[in-house]
């Protein structure tokens, strides 16, 4: 009996403490939620602009402008001639020659580099690029002829109008070496550098 009473007073302290906690929950009201205001970022001023130069130089910085104005005036490589369809760069002539050697190609007989374009690539159009000999010239190509070197360029009459201002250039990068095509008449061009899109 003993043992029966002790179980019901534990329950009814049990049942009196979940009383308790339920009165405290229903008592407690929270402090509602309270936004932050935002703060209003100040629009930015412009910089004042630094005063402007008298009209009369030192004389030091005055040859230091006709310096750099003779460098900006001179040109990387003189073009082939004033038509040129393709510019050939340095790093590239000299790639392009030292391919020559490799193909066992006369010195004295003149490489021609035949260019164009295809149907295809990742953009739409890619480039092709060939040695080729003066027998596989057509009369309705175009050739671009590079005396010192002794290297002529053709370019077939369909591809003209696609590869028209076109530099060459060569990176002998690890990572994306290669020829390099920089193109006016491109409108996109792929990540490979060898396709692109007008």
């Amino acid at each position: 009996m003993l043992s029966s009473f002790y179980h019901s007073c534990l329950s009814l302290a049990a049942l009196s403490a979940t009383c308790a906690q339920l009165q405290t929950a229903q008592s407690f009201s929270p402090t509602p939620f309270r936004l932050h205001k935002q703060r209003r970022m100040a629009t930015p001023r412009p910089l004042p602009l630094p005063p402007l130069r008298s009209s009369s130089p030192s004389p030091s910085s005055s040859a230091d402008v006709v310096a750099s104005a003779e460098e900006q005036q001179r040109p990387e490589q003189p073009p082939p001639s004033e038509d040129a369809i393709i510019r050939i760069k340095p790093k590239a002539m000299s790639r392009l020659l030292e391919l020559k050697r490799k193909r066992d190609v006369s010195e004295s007989e003149p490489l021609i580099l035949r260019m164009g374009v295809r149907n295809g690539g990742c953009s739409g159009l890619s480039y092709v690029m060939d040695f080729s000999t003066s027998e596989d010239i057509n009369d309705d190509d175009e050739v671009d002829t590079y005396e010192e070197e002794g290297i002529r360029c053709v370019v077939d009459a369909k591809s003209v109008l696609y590869l028209y201002g076109l530099e060459l250039d060569y990176s002998d990068d690890l990572i994306g070496g290669g020829f390099k095509f920089f193109n006016p008449n491109a409108e996109e061009s792929c990540g490979c550098g060898s396709s692109f899109g007008v």
